[in-house]
């Protein structure tokens, strides 16, 4: 018997102003891509997907 998994991504990224930023929750792997092309189209570099393991909560980049 084998069970679904379901993957979470988050964000990492630096915004117009050159501080990092990291999503506050998980998304999964299409609204990442989505969330990824928006932050970037506002102006957002280094704009990365990571996928999260189980109770993970991202960091900005220092």
């Amino acid at each position: 018997m084998t069970t679904a998994t379901h993957d979470d991504y988050g964000l990492t990224w630096t915004d117009r102003d050159g501080v990092p930023q990291a999503s506050a929750g998980g998304y999964d792997k299409p609204a990442a891509k989505r969330r990824r092309k928006a932050l970037k189209e506002i102006g957002c570099t280094c704009v990365e997907i990571v996928q999260l393991r189980p109770g993970e909560i991202l960091e900005p980049a220092a």
